[in-house]
């Protein structure tokens, strides 16, 4: 299944602020197709190359809201990368700011929340009740 969606990427120097826009692949946290806004990068290198660069973030934007998170850079290859822990987070921001979801509800909609809650002593949701199903 392809689950991939559009994201801005900008990489932060010390005095300058360069942004992109990409696909997040959701299922595995990969990073493609990065075009660059007003850059060119064939003349002055890419931004992780240089002296001054201090970090790179995303943001995943809907209908208005964003949700920002943290972007890995191999400074070898170039590869960016999202970790499955801030992926895991991405998702769960997501749910609750796009679908007006908590993260207790996106859990309680999956097979493994609602044996968690049954095992805790809750009442699982009943399958089909919530606005997931």
């Amino acid at each position: 299944m392809d689950l991939k969606v559009r994201i801005t990427i900008t990489d932060e120097l010390t005095e300058e602020v360069i942004t992109s826009s990409a696909w997040l692949d959701l299922a595995s946290g990969g990073i493609s197709r990065v075009e660059y806004d007003d850059y060119d990068y064939a003349a002055l290198g890419h931004p992780w190359e240089a002296d001054d660069y201090e970090f790179t973030s995303g943001t995943l934007s809907h209908e208005g809201k964003d949700v920002e998170f943290k972007v890995d850079v191999d400074r070898t290859t170039g590869q960016r990368s999202v970790s499955a822990n801030e992926l895991l987070e991405i998702k769960v921001r997501a749910a609750a700011l796009f679908a007006g979801l908590s993260g207790k509800a996106l859990l309680g909609s999956t097979e493994a929340g609602r044996a968690a809650a049954a095992a805790a002593g809750g009442k699982p949701p009943r399958r089909g009740s919530d606005p997931l199903h």
